[in-house]
This record gives structure tokens, C-alpha cells and sequence, in this order.
């Protein structure tokens, strides 16, 4: 455990660790592009320069392990100079995009610029034109004038994806990001290299030119697109959520995430949204208020009918210790069957973050179906629809229902019951008027509390995000008012204001 001094300030590291590492455990600026702490140095950049006592010359911080009593500083005034012209280099054929660019606000460039630059130029040189909106592939879009070649992204993919789609071609100034032969950019975790390009080079076409960031907030959640559980910024504001983006978790998934996780927040938001309860009544749909419907049910369920439910594994562990005991001491039943999606890929990994089970928290499940002594066999649901032995048919339904491919199968299944009671998130449009059933709108993960357990165990706390749906329920409050009981509805306070404005302004630190 070398000891060394960081601008003054001791600090004890790990043996082989770099001096940019060592700053990072100090919290202290250092200027640098090229450097990512989930990829190997490259040490293109040369931004990230430094004295070292007893050395003649300056040296990059990313490639130099600290060695014990070394004396480090990026204070000297020959520093701040190196750095400077170090940005002005940069610089040079950079486009002044600023005002169209979607990395206005996140880019590295406009922030080290601040922090390390604002020299005046020298240079008078024509800038050299190249290619813009090049399609990389199916989700992202490169802009070759903007890339200030740091390599991240060909590093990337040939060390984290292992696809090898992106290199560096041509010499000098002429020198460009492009795929070898034009080999679309289209792997699984391709999204990650918009995450860690400190510029506008690469966009995603999915977020392309929709929100400026300074318009969107943003919160620590867990993706609930498969039983991984990566960990993720929601980034939202009064319209909705508008996109996702990993979070360092070392036990989870480190630095990144998978593409199909990135499109977790779209569900949440009102056009893939139930507004309303809806009850099928004489040959057509009423609307009626969520907790009103529940408090309808209520009395049906407490009579002695033949009750069956159906879970997913898309709800927090609090909810189903709630609505398990609204099973067994209202239904009275213990026909309880997990409606597991995929079964034929469920056990899938692909020995980096993507899973077949697509649930957040499956595992919190069976630990409650356990604790309860609910473990049925899906084929004995499918024999009591089919020989009409179930008044009752109460849904737990699945959040997302593009990671439910058999859901036309299901529904076909539960429609065979006279009377269906769908708990859930998502508007089935069209679906629903085969099924008839009373739809009661619960909560996305976005939008509430709770505890998920990943597939290595690992439980995980989600904080509520935002609300998009007023009038939704939790399953907690859902089993409660479906048992008779009174739920206190407390509304959340907007996080925001509802006239859009530069939310970052009232965050900002000093220039």
C-alpha cells in the first residue's frame, strides 16, 4: 500500500495503482478524455499531465503507477499551460455544433474547457470537413467532425463487447472513427459507447434531438429489464421518463449496461400506460377510479368462490409479503402459479449482464411463494381454466409486456374464466376486449418504493423516480382495498416545476 502526496494531500492506494486512479480516490480534478476506468489506458489524449517531484519531465497520470513518498501536482503553472494548449489542439477542426448537439450540457469538452482551458486561441487554420450523421447501425449515429479520436469506443468494442465493429482509419487530421467495412454497429451493449464518448460524436438515435439535458432530472433506480438488476439513472421531467443510463455498481454490473435495458423507461410513460380503472359492463367499457374498483371487488372476494392468482416476477418484495397475505387470508386460497415469460431461454446468460428471466426480482418472489406455500405447477392452472373448476381469476400482471412474448397465449388462457381481475401497469389496447376483464392500473418501478433481489441475491433497494400516473396503486394498496380495508392515498410532491425550465440551474457549482 504505497503512500504518495496528490497536490499536497496524503493518500494510501493499492500497489499498481495509476496517478490518475489516485486522484479519482481524492475526488480531485484532473483533465483528461481518453482515460475510462472500466477500459484499458491508451493515453492518446495527453491531457492528463502532471509534475512529479524529482522528475525533469512531465507525465501522464493515466499510464504512471504511484510508487511510495512520490510527490504529485497538476497546480504548477507549467501544467495549467501544457493543458491548455493540450485543449486547444482538441479543438482545432472541433465544429461549433453547441446549439444542435444533443451532448450540449454533458460534453466533456464545454466542462474541461471550463475548468482547464479558457485560453485564447491561436489557431487560424481552416478547420478540416468531415462526414456528418454517418449511420453506425440501428441505434447510433456518428458524427466524425465532433470525435476528438480518444479511442473509448474501439476500445470498448474489442474489450468489453467483443464485437471488434469500430477502428481508426486514415492518418493525421484525416483520421476518422468508422466500422471495418462498413460491419454495422449493432452488438447488444452497443449503446454503452454513447455513454463514454466525452463529446457528440456518437448520438443515440433514440434520444437524438428530443430533450436538452438541463431540461431532465434524474434519479438512482435499478433496471428492471431482466433479473441482472443493473444499476441506472431514470432521467425524467414533467412529461416522463426520456432515457436510461448504467451506474457503477462493482458487484453488479460495473460500469455498464445492456441495449435492451436502455428501453425500460418507454412502459412507464402515459402512451404505454392504463389512466384509469376499466370494468367491462354490459357489452362495454366504464371508467371508473382504481381505488373505487378495487373497493368493488371486495365484496365478491370475500364470498366463498373458487379464487386462482397469477404473478410475475415484476414487483418489489414488500409488495408481495402485502399481497400474499390479501391471498391467503381474503381469497383464501393457495392456487397461486408464477407466470414465468420465456421458459424456454429463462436460464439464459450470456456470461456478461443480459438474462432470459426478463423480471427484476423473480428470486424475491419464489422467496415469498416459499415463505407462503404457494408453489404450484402452471399445467394445473391450465387444467382448472380448462374444466371451468375457477369462479375467479386475479392477475398480477407484467410491467413491461414486450419481454412477454406468449402474453396472447396467456390471454387466451385467462379468458376461458368468467371473472378476470388485471392488476397491472400497461395498456393492453386491443387485447383487453378479448379478455373482459376489470383492469385495475398499478405503478411502474419508477414510480415507488421497494426491495428487488437480483439472480446472484443480492437485494436492491428502487427509490420512486417521478409520477407519471396519478391514479395508479401500488400491488400493496391494490390488495388492501381488494380485501375491504382503507388505504391513506398520500400524493407525492412534483420534484419539478410544471412550466419547463433549466433544472440545472439550480444545481449548478461555481465556474
Amino acid at each position: 500500500m504505497p503512500k504518495c502526496k496528490i497536490n499536497g494531500q496524503e493518500v494510501e492506494v493499492e500497489a499498481g495503482t495509476t496517478i490518475i486512479e489516485a486522484f479519482k480516490k481524492l475526488d480531485q480534478d484532473i483533465a483528461h478524455y481518453c482515460w475510462h476506468p472500466g477500459l484499458s489506458v491508451a493515453g492518446v489524449c495527453r491531457l492528463c499531465m502532471v509534475q512529479i517531484e524529482g522528475n525533469p519531465r512531465m507525465q501522464i497520470a493515466c499510464n504512471t503507477v504511484v510508487q511510495e513518498g512520490m510527490v504529485v501536482s497538476n497546480q504548477t503553472e507549467d501544467v495549467k499551460k501544457t493543458v491548455k494548449w493540450g485543449l486547444d489542439f482538441h479543438l482545432i477542426n472541433h465544429p461549433l455544433d453547441c446549439p444542435i448537439c444533443d451532448q450540449a450540457g454533458e460534453c466533456q469538452l464545454q466542462i474541461q474547457y471550463m475548468k482547464f482551458g479558457q485560453y485564447d486561441p491561436e489557431m487560424a487554420e481552416r478547420k478540416v470537413k468531415k462526414r456528418k450523421v454517418v449511420d453506425l447501425g440501428p441505434k447510433i449515429v456518428l458524427d466524425t467532425e465532433r470525435c476528438i479520436l480518444c479511442s473509448r469506443c474501439v476500445r470498448f468494442t474489442n474489450e468489453v463487447s467483443e464485437t471488434h465493429e469500430l477502428g481508426i482509419f486514415n492518418r493525421g487530421d484525416r483520421s476518422e472513427i468508422g466500422t471495418f467495412k462498413d460491419k454495422p454497429l449493432d452488438n447488444p451493449y452497443s449503446m454503452n459507447t454513447v455513454d463514454i464518448c466525452p463529446v457528440g460524436a456518437l448520438t443515440s438515435k433514440d434520444f437524438r434531438f428530443r430533450q436538452r439535458v438541463w431540461y431532465l432530472k434524474h434519479k438512482r433506480s435499478v433496471c428492471n429489464g431482466c433479473s441482472t438488476g443493473c444499476n441506472v439513472d431514470l432521467y425524467y421531467n414533467e412529461e416522463g421518463l426520456f432515457r436510461v443510463k448504467p451506474v457503477f455498481n462493482e458487484n453488479v454490473n460495473g460500469y455498464w449496461m445492456c441495449d435492451h435495458g436502455r428501453d425500460v423507461y418507454k412502459f412507464v410513460n402515459k402512451d404505454h400506460r392504463l389512466e384509469t380503472g376499466l370494468d367491462f359492463q354490459s357489452g362495454q367499457w366504464v371508467e371508473e377510479k382504481a381505488g373505487a374498483l378495487a373497493k368493488k371487488w371486495s365484496e365478491e372476494l370475500s364470498a366463498n368462490t373458487n379464487t386462482a392468482v397469477v404473478v410475475t416476477g415484476q414487483y418489489t418484495n414488500e409488495e408481495y409479503e402485502s399481497f400474499f397475505d390479501f391471498v391467503k387470508e381474503t381469497l383464501k386460497t393457495d392456487q397461486v402459479y408464477h407466470w414465468k415469460n420465456n421458459p424456454s431461454t429463462f436460464e439464459d446468460f450470456d456470461g456478461k449482464l443480459i438474462r432470459g428471466d426478463k423480471n427484476p426480482n423473480t428470486k424475491g418472489l419464489f422467496e415469498a411463494m416459499d415463505k407462503y406455500g404457494f408453489r404450484r405447477p402452471w399445467s394445473e392452472l391450465a387444467q382448472q381454466v380448462e374444466s371451468q373448476k375457477i369462479d375467479v381469476l386475479v392477475v398480477a400482471g407484467p410491467e413491461n409486456l414486450d419481454v412477454f412474448p406468449e402474453l396472447n397465449e396467456k390471454i387466451d388462457l385467462f379468458s376461458k374464466v368468467k371473472k378476470v381481475i388485471w392488476l397491472g401497469a400497461p395498456d393492453l389496447k386491443e387485447k383487453k376486449d378479448k379478455l373482459k376483464a376489470s383492469f385495475i392500473p398499478l405503478k411502474t418501478f419508477a414510480e415507488k418504493e421497494g426491495t428487488f433481489i437480483n439472480a446472484q441475491g443480492d437485494s436492491q433497494k428502487i427509490q420512486r423516480v417521478t409520477t407519471v400516473v396519478k391514479g395508479a396503486l401500488t400491488l400493496s394498496e391494490a390488495a388492501q382495498l381488494l380485501s375491504g380495508k382503507e388505504v391513506e392515498f398520500k400524493m407525492p410532491v412534483a420534484d419539478y416545476n410544471k412550466i419547463k425550465t433549466n433544472y440545472f440551474t439550480m444545481e449548478r457549482g461555481s465556474l
